[in-house]
């Protein structure tokens, strides 16, 4: 749904090559049996960045590399955490479980199979990203 709707903005290609600077949604990770980084995780790269949970006033001018082990403290001294009032946040399911019925009627867009999965058939060539791929 994110992908119809802003298709410049949000992409659900796999491959980095095909996304270009777009949002990259994993819905992948919505499957059963499946992690994402919670907030203020630490991620494994050289960088340090941290998984930070954003005031909506700071999305438009909030940058990935701000985020990271060094600046998470003095932004969590200084704001409190963020995240805190999560589940204060109370919303209905009504609109969301009609958006659902109506991509499934519309679209034929229904749940994922559980696990996800695709065998390779006989003869298909190895699946590699498009920059790794021997030419």
């Amino acid at each position: 749904e994110l992908e119809r709707r802003a298709p410049r903005r949000i992409t659900t290609a796999w491959w980095k090559e095909e996304r270009g600077e777009k949002v990259f949604v994993d819905y992948n990770q919505t499957a059963r049996d499946r992690t994402i980084a919670s907030a203020y995780s630490v991620r494994p790269r050289p960088h340090a960045p941290v998984s930070a949970p954003l005031r909506w006033e700071e999305v438009p001018d909030a940058r990935p590399r701000d985020f990271d082990l060094a600046t998470m403290p003095v932004r969590f001294r200084e704001l409190g955490d963020v995240h805190a009032d999560m589940d204060g946040q109370l919303c209905r399911l009504e609109a969301a479980l009609e958006l659902a019925d109506r991509d499934e009627r519309e679209h034929g867009l229904g749940d994922l199979p559980y696990p996800p999965e695709h065998p390779k058939v006989k003869g298909e060539p190895k699946r590699v990203q498009p920059s790794r791929a021997k030419k």
